[in-house]
């Protein structure tokens, strides 16, 4: 299922954030370092740091050539891929920036953090659009469904909110978790929600009813990532108990444990980040411990 392939060492302070590159075997990572890394997965070699930062960095994002980067002191950076130089820096927010995605279908970027509002910006000039108050405190991931039609923010009030992507209506809320919710992913079917938080469970949401269907006891403390396979109906979820865990996207059966108390590899500290590459072949896992590990992933159960 999955195996340690390699561990990059190199960052000098915890890893909060990583991102795959538009072009296949690439990817970046960030963190306390104040800069962006370049990786390559076919050489499993560092590449080069191709911005600094001028605060921590806690969001990353590619997206059309460009990284955006979202940044502790509630400012986010745009590099451009090709031009290989940040061609605007925004103030977007006065506290910390959490989370940073795209709607392709209306072409607007949203960031969002401490201060507990939703940034919505235009992609065409970075002119801002719209801002509106989700949560009094920080919102801390947001989750887009498959057909864009509706969008999910985990907040710390322990409230999943969902609003509609065509206004920024609020559309429903989801109580079921008792503390702060710190991941959302939808199934790429469009089926279900999961949500995942600082009580350690997951929670399975069935669409378009949103009712709650499942309650996992996934993890020993905060589940910081869901990231869903992107071909293969699987899904992985990370933890600051220091585990990785693999499960079944369609009954949610736990497949495999990937921790150093389970093998020979894993995370020494909190894992803040997992990313699949984008063509399903690597899980990638960054953390406390500032090494970034590279699992190879097979279907073979």
């Amino acid at each position: 299922m999955l195996k340690h392939l390699h561990t990059f060492p190199g960052h000098q302070n915890p890893v909060y954030a990583l991102a795959n590159a538009d072009e296949e075997g690439v990817f970046f990572s960030a963190g306390n370092d104040k800069g962006i890394v370049e990786w390559s997965l076919e050489k499993l070699a560092f590449v080069k740091v191709k911005t600094p930062a001028q605060s921590s960095v806690y969001s990353l994002l590619s997206y059309n050539n460009l990284l955006f980067i979202g940044e502790r002191s509630g400012a986010f950076s745009v590099y451009d891929l090709a031009k290989q130089e940040i061609i605007i820096r925004v103030n977007a927010h006065p506290k910390p920036i959490f989370d940073i995605q795209v709607v392709k279908s209306k072409n607007e970027l949203l960031t969002t953090g401490e201060d507990g509002t939703v940034a919505v910006w235009s992609l065409s000039d970075y002119s801002e659009i719209y801002r509106f108050q989700v949560a009094y405190d920080t919102v801390r991931c947001i989750a887009i469904s498959p057909d864009e039609t509706e969008i999910a923010f985990g907040c710390k009030d322990h409230l999943v909110r969902i609003y509609n992507l065509a206004d920024y209506s609020l559309k429903q809320t989801l109580e079921g978790h008792s503390l702060p919710v710190t991941s959302l992913a939808y199934h790429p079917t469009g089926k279900y929600l999961i949500s995942g938080s600082r009580d350690a469970q997951l929670k399975i949401w069935v669409l378009p009813t949103y009712e709650l269907v499942q309650t996992i006891p996934a993890h020993m403390f905060t589940i910081y990532n869901i990231a869903f396979h992107p071909t293969l109906p699987y899904f992985a979820t990370s933890s600051q108990d220091k585990s990785i865990k693999l499960w079944d996207a369609e009954n949610f059966k736990l497949y495999k444990i990937l921790s150093l108390e389970k093998g020979e590899y894993g995370h020494t500290h909190s894992i803040n980040k997992i990313i699949w590459s984008r063509d399903g072949k690597y899980l990638i896992s960054t953390g406390d411990d500032r090494k970034v590990m590279i699992w190879e992933f097979s279907s073979d159960l």
